[in-house]
């Protein structure tokens, strides 16, 4: 169930055997490589910066520079300080997302493992910020706005809170891993005529689910900072 699909040909797979190193799971290989392609895009973008952008750069600032609006804007100011993170949680997504279009690779988010450590991660990041703003006030979160209610409230919102990360797991594994079945069995029915279309659609969907993980995170965040009414 954890694991990513039935492909014919799997380069990392190949890599693998051919390194001895087949207790590594092929998910953790793909996972390396999207590691590897952002820091190498990080490294290009960063030996050629100039003050009028251009090429890459520009693709980066446009992003970045968005999305830090985005955040802030409903945010505030203090949203500047925990969109490093975001951003980095939506890049790092995309590229995973993509590596599943190329043939002959698989992407890590169609594992349930690979999306449950960034659901986990997300999920401690945002409670400790929290803590760390309101400290032992942050239970005021947990206990709704009416006092007669907040026995209640607080199983409910600790069930509420606890179940974000199996949400986010299995939202992003499904539409992922969902995308990639659908591309295998269309290349097996017609290898060009009937992929190259799908290949323009999944790329916007992959892409949204990218942007879902990364707007759930910032609402998450955004509730721990706020104060507790």
């Amino acid at each position: 169930m954890g694991g990513g699909l039935p492909h014919p040909l799997l380069y990392m797979e190949i890599l693998r055997n051919a390194l001895h190193l087949e207790f590594i799971e092929l998910h953790v290989w793909y996972t390396w490589l999207a590691m590897l392609i952002l820091f190498t895009l990080a490294l290009l973008v960063r030996g050629r910066l100039q003050l009028v952008p251009g090429g890459l750069q520009n693709v980066f600032e446009v992003i970045i520079g968005g999305l830090e609006d985005f955040v802030v804007a409903n945010i505030g100011e203090e949203g500047r300080r925990i969109f490093p993170v975001l951003i980095t949680l939506f890049l790092f997504i995309l590229t995973m997302n993509y590596i599943g279009l190329v043939p002959g690779c698989d992407a890590p988010t169609a594992n349930l493992q690979t999306n449950a450590a960034l659901a986990l991660f997300l999920f401690v990041y945002y409670n400790y910020h929290g803590i760390r703003k309101w400290g032992p006030g942050y239970i005021k979160h947990f206990m709704g706005p009416v006092p007669a209610m907040a026995p209640l409230m607080l199983i409910l919102e600790f069930i509420s809170h606890l179940a974000r990360p199996l949400s986010l797991t299995l939202r992003l594994f499904g539409n992922i891993r969902g995308e990639e079945i659908v591309l295998v069995l269309l290349f097996f029915l017609a290898p060009i005529y009937s992929t190259l279309p799908m290949y323009f659609l999944f790329l916007l969907a992959k892409t949204i689910q990218a942007f879902i993980f990364f707007m759930l995170g910032m609402i998450y965040l955004q509730g721990a900072l706020d104060h507790a009414h």
